[in-house]
């Protein structure tokens, strides 16, 4: 947040506006003690340049939740003045870059910078910030139902199997599961009204006591160790998202299935081609998880 970091302040304001010279200027912190502050305060001041790099041109960008413009020139590179600060003061910037790399995905990245005041900044958010994981929100677009029925094939679900699927949109894959024998399914989905819909269409399939709907995000705090079968069609950027957090948790053993999307490199234990009824061909992946190395 856009406040020394040794006298943090609550309710900071910031303006942002495109200064002739092309810099965008932030406005000054303000403090509640800046007032006993002013006739004392003879410590020198100087402005930093903060230079951004972000992931695609027409991402957008906020500081400290205030939304900034999309230069026309090199807008891959957004370059902005602070107001006066204490020369030699430890300040903190929060960004966050929202960006589409697809028609259907929407990727956002935080990013927390700490620098002395007057000292020129430059941040790369073109990379993750291990410390604040990426989040992703994906379009659902709905997978054939004969398409579902061969995942199922692929990933051998049967009688002793806990499917989990992160976005289960209408619920169709959980509820295909389920008739396909698994004793339990769970979904998570981050769409308020899709959750509703898929718990709407669970109970009509009377199947509420097998499934469970999650309304939430997918990739936050959740624990997936009791799946023994994952099932994905989630887009690349997410599924490399989710990567980590299913490499630490699932078991040997669990098999994980995902249409036409994969996981960076992470190679496949068996892709296929299918034709399905519309005529179109369909990629399924699928992989099983090994044991860990000690």
């Amino acid at each position: 947040m856009l406040t020394p970091r040794t006298a943090r302040a609550l309710g900071l304001a910031l303006s942002v506006f495109f200064l002739s010279a092309g810099l965008t200027a932030l406005s000054a912190p303000v403090r509640a003690q800046d007032k006993k502050d002013e006739k004392k305060d003879d410590k020198k001041k100087a402005k930093s340049k903060l230079k951004l790099t972000v992931p695609q041109d027409d991402a957008d960008l906020l500081i400290e939740g205030k939304a900034t413009k999309i230069p026309k020139d090199n807008p891959s590179v957004r370059e902005f003045e602070t107001p006066d600060l204490e020369v030699g003061k430890l300040y903190e910037y929060t960004f966050t870059v929202t960006w589409r790399p697809n028609n259907y995905t929407v990727l956002t990245r935080t990013k927390s910078v700490e620098f002395k005041g007057g000292d020129d900044v430059s941040a790369d958010l073109t990379k993750a910030d291990p410390k604040t994981p990426d989040k992703a929100v994906i379009r659902w677009v709905p997978t054939p139902d004969d398409i579902v029925e061969e995942m199922m094939k692929l990933g051998k679900v049967g009688k002793d199997d806990v499917v989990y699927e992160p976005g289960p949109g209408d619920g169709r894959v959980l509820i295909a599961a389920v008739k396909k024998g698994a004793k339990k399914a769970v979904g998570i989905e981050i769409d308020p009204k899709k959750a509703e819909e898929a718990k709407d269409n669970v109970k009509k399939a009377k199947l509420d006591k097998e499934i469970t709907i999650i309304e939430g995000d997918a990739l936050k705090d959740r624990d997936y160790s009791e799946a023994t079968v994952v099932m994905l069609y989630m887009g690349n950027e997410f599924d490399n998202l989710l990567r980590p957090i299913l490499e630490k948790q699932l078991k040997p053993g669990t098999r994980i299935v995902s249409h036409r999307f994969l996981m960076g490199d992470w190679t496949p234990d068996k892709t296929i081609k299918v034709t399905g009824n519309d005529g179109d061909e369909y990629t399924l992946h699928l992989w099983i998880v090994k044991e860990k190395k000690k």
